[in-house]
């Protein structure tokens, strides 16, 4: 299989070409946002991760072992998560106050991307401490804060969310875990959770969970939820692991994929923990983490389509087979090889642009001093959020198949290494709210939010786009108003349909919508490329830029028309029908 190599020239391109990280100057909170500074950190990252992540990707599928309560990691996790963490990678996005660098959160998703396109599994292991780490800065008290911050975001301990119940996976009002006061004002937890990512590994010398569970005098449903932090290790006197809390790893689970993450069923037997936040608060809390981990998985997504399209390139370049209409030897030289390879660019490419955006918002909304422009970014977050989370992760999915079909049999056999892409993918689009709720998060939450400011932002700013372009780039201006227009139509008459009371339509086409905003958002996405790309002094990049446009343009922006009719028809005869006979 080819190398992996970070993408470093396309990175360049976005942050110093398309995206205006100028917004960021001057962000109070982050101690740079230049794009010498984030390219240096992609650079840095980028050599690291290559050279002593990538080559574990294989040996990572034989998987985690379980013995006697204790995981083992695949054989080099521990040497290279003890690399990564010296060198201070773990905390670059993170509050200063607690020992991170402070860089801005796109930073953070920058060696995210390197990290999921090298070792997806691996990535885990950090990505949830980050999560457990936002959770307890969002919602803790400055004593809690205070103990468990820097242990976490210097990496020295690690992280997790414990949502999950096997009566409540995406219905957390499900939630049975419960939380007893104790007379010492911690609480004791009982309860089992499944599911739990990186619940018990060898990369750090102690684990902090982050619990949702329910106190004896709770509301039902979701109403009567709260977070709790509950140590592997209670912390001792000078801040270091002490005596071990009663919380277990019951076993792990055996996956179709990302095998190099532990997958725990973790049993709390009166462990004791602490609330995080105010008492029946929880599902508040969590979902102030929700969408940072959303856009995470997104991420995980993009970095899979990243090496699955790197994968199929560097084969099809070398590979003869046949000799292709034009007289080629290589199958790069056959037509369908090469629609498949100019698809997996155009996604992977126009996603990239997404998810980079995405989070540069999310740095304007977090320190942005205008209340008018945080207002405006977190539109954008919680329009985008959705939309990275889905559309990334259906497109890892489709991109590591695409891979597959590339190396032809080669690729169905675990020697060249992209199966494994497959595998790893598919997780991707169930784990956070599956994407079947998130695009239900779009059409009932989202698109009502604020009287639909959000959406109604992006359709402007796409009209201003087109209004704007340059006259050579009209094959990729007519497509993107046709499709604005379709998906503009598609929005109001959902937004209607919902405040009618008339919801089974949007709710049955809803994943057609989201999949028709993605691939508008896409079309706008290659638009400014395609535009930025004009002045490129490389002419094959220039070149590849807008062939990639062109194909996106002719091929995929076409279809938003009829996804956004399937969106529209009625489903209430479908509804009624049954699904099987007899």
């Amino acid at each position: 299989m080819t190398a992996y190599r970070a993408p470093l020239r396309e990175m360049e391109f976005l942050l110093k070409d398309v995206l205006d990280l100028s917004r960021l100057d001057g962000l109070g909170g982050l101690t740079a946002t230049d794009n010498e500074t984030l390219l240096g950190v992609a650079s840095e990252a980028g050599r690291l991760i290559e050279s002593g992540l990538a080559p574990l990707r294989a040996s990572s599928d034989m998987g985690c072992h379980f013995e006697g309560g204790q995981v083992r990691t695949p054989e080099g996790y521990p040497a290279f998560y003890r690399q990564f963490r010296e060198a201070g990678w773990c905390g670059i996005a993170h509050a200063a106050e607690y020992g991170g660098a402070e860089l801005p959160f796109l930073a953070g998703k920058i060696v995210d991307e390197l990290l999921c396109s090298a070792n997806v599994a691996f990535a885990l292991y950090p990505g949830l401490t980050a999560s457990c780490a936002e959770a307890i800065e969002a919602c803790a008290s400055d004593e809690l804060k205070q103990r468990y911050l820097p242990k976490l975001i210097s990496g020295e301990w690690a992280g997790t969310m414990c949502l999950t119940e096997p009566q409540a996976g995406s219905d957390l009002a499900a939630v049975r875990a419960r939380a007893v006061l104790q007379a010492d004002g911690s609480y004791s937890i009982d309860g089992s959770k499944i599911f739990i990512s990186s619940g018990e590994h060898d990369l750090t010398d102690n684990i902090v969970h982050f619990v949702l569970a329910r106190l004896p005098d709770a509301p039902p449903g979701i109403r009567g939820l709260s977070t709790f932090i509950v140590p592997k290790f209670l912390p001792g006197a000078e801040g270091s692991p002490g005596v071990a809390n009663a919380v277990r790893c019951v076993s792990i689970e055996h996956k179709m994929g990302l095998n190099g993450s532990a997958t725990c069923a973790m049993a709390f037997e009166g462990a004791t923990g602490w609330l995080a936040g105010e008492a029946n608060h929880g599902i508040q809390n969590m979902f102030v983490m929700m969408n940072m981990a959303r856009i995470m998985v997104g991420i995980q997504g993009l970095g899979l389509c990243e090496l699955a399209t790197q994968a199929a390139i560097g084969y099809a370049l070398e590979r003869k087979q046949g000799k292709a209409l034009n007289g080629g030897e290589f199958i790069v030289d056959h037509p369908d090889v090469r629609r498949m390879l100019l698809h997996m660019r155009a996604v992977t490419e126009g996603a990239r642009l997404l998810t980079y955006e995405t989070a540069m918002q999310v740095d304007l909304a977090r320190h942005h001093p205008d209340p008018e422009i945080r207002e405006e970014a977190q539109d954008w977050v919680e329009l985008n959020t959705p939309l990275v989370k889905s559309f990334c992760t259906d497109s890892a999915v489709e991109l590591g198949s695409l891979a597959i079909q590339v190396h032809g049999g080669h690729g169905y056999i675990r020697e060249q290494g992209v199966e494994q892409i497959l595998r790893d993918a598919k997780i991707l689009c169930l784990y956070e709210g599956t994407n079947g709720i998130q695009a239900m998060d779009l059409v009932r939450r989202k698109l009502q939010q604020n009287d639909g400011r959000a959406a109604l932002r992006f359709f402007d700013r796409v009209g201003e786009a087109c209004d704007k372009a340059a006259d050579d780039s009209g094959y990729i201006v007519g497509p993107l108003r046709d499709a604005v227009d379709a998906l503009r139509d598609a929005t109001s008459r959902i937004q209607q349909s919902i405040r009618d009371g008339a919801a089974t339509a949007s709710a049955f086409g809803c994943v057609d919508y989201l999949r028709a905003f993605s691939l508008t958002y896409l079309g706008y996405n290659w638009l400014r490329m395609a535009e930025a790309s004009v002045s490129h002094p490389d002419v094959s990049f220039r070149d590849a830029k807008r062939a990639a446009a062109l194909y996106f343009s002719t091929r995929q922006l076409t279809q938003v028309s009829w996804l956004c009719a399937n969106t529209l028809q009625s489903a209430d005869e479908l509804m009624r029908l049954p699904v099987a006979s007899s």
